[in-house]
């Protein structure tokens, strides 16, 4: 195993946790800043009003986007497997 292995490995997880995290931080993002401009807009300064809808975003987008996210964690695990089994031979 020379090292460009190890850095293709690395960069490939780093990719696939990106590509698996990126629905729920956008979302999340997006509805920070929505919530954000209501609350400078209305001067209501409750931090319940920021954390309520997240969490209810977060949850509508691990319900549409979870089966995808586990197809593409599954496919990075047997290709990892797949690695250190022809490593082992």
């Amino acid at each position: 195993m020379d090292p460009s292995f190890v850095i293709f490995i690395g960069r490939h997880a780093l990719e696939t946790a990106l590509l698996v995290s990126a629905p729920m931080l956008i979302t999340c993002l997006v509805v920070g800043v929505v919530i954000t401009v209501i609350q400078a807009v209305t001067a209501i300064r409750d931090m319940t009003l920021a954390i309520v809808p997240k969490l209810l975003a977060m949850g509508i987008v691990a319900l549409v986007f979870g089966n995808w996210m586990l197809e593409v964690l599954i496919r990075f695990c047997l290709e990892i497997f797949a690695h250190i089994q022809a490593i082992g031979h």
